[in-house]
């Protein structure tokens, strides 16, 4: 009997996945200013716990991050592309890959205008897919603010079911808030 393993090819040369409306590709240097735009309006950081980007520098050391993050295995980013538009309209990905376990945590954000239109569930949906299929995980996670409804629903109707719920998990801006790990098992 093998030992089952995460795939290592998906490493050799950064992963595209092509959705109905959406282009996942990597994440370039040249996409660190609709990051910081998006990072920086004072909504999409709502549910999470980081500060508003203040700067552009923040927003090229995150993609600087992000990059290195793949190149030494520890997580792929994708930038999310409109097909018919070619703009980056949000980033999801896998912050963490647990090798051992077969496990990684998925996230991401979403361009606010871009907000009620299912865009972040067919991105999140592929992404999930790829993990199973291509990267032979056996699990991925989600932490979420047990407040952000929408969040929530959308990895419910991925089969996402909550496996732990954190009270006073995350001390940000002088207060702590809870976190819930939603999971989903490979079917």
């Amino acid at each position: 009997m093998s030992e089952k393993a995460i795939n290592l090819s998906v490493f050799d040369a950064f992963p595209v996945i092509k959705t109905h409306r959406l282009t996942l590709r990597e994440i370039l240097p040249e996409d660190a200013h609709a990051i910081y735009e998006m990072r920086s309006n004072g909504m999409v950081n709502r549910f999470i716990a980081r500060p508003d980007m203040q700067t552009l520098e923040q927003s090229e050391a995150l993609v600087k991050k992000t990059r290195e993050a793949y190149a030494q295995k520890k997580g792929i980013g994708w930038a999310g592309v409109l097909r018919d538009a070619g703009d980056i309209i949000g980033t999801c990905g896998f912050n963490s890959l647990d090798f051992e376990n077969l496990r990684a945590e998925i996230g991401g954000e979403l361009s606010t205008r871009y907000w009620g239109r299912e865009i972040a569930l067919e991105a999140v949906e592929a992404i999930v897919s790829f993990g199973f299929e291509e990267l032979g995980l056996h699990s991925i996670e989600a932490k979420v603010d047990p407040q952000n409804r929408g969040a929530i629903r959308l990895l419910e109707y991925l089969g996402f079911q909550k496996e732990a719920h954190f009270k006073d998990r995350i001390h940000f801006d002088g207060k702590f808030t809870d976190m819930a790990v939603y999971g989903c098992i490979r079917q």
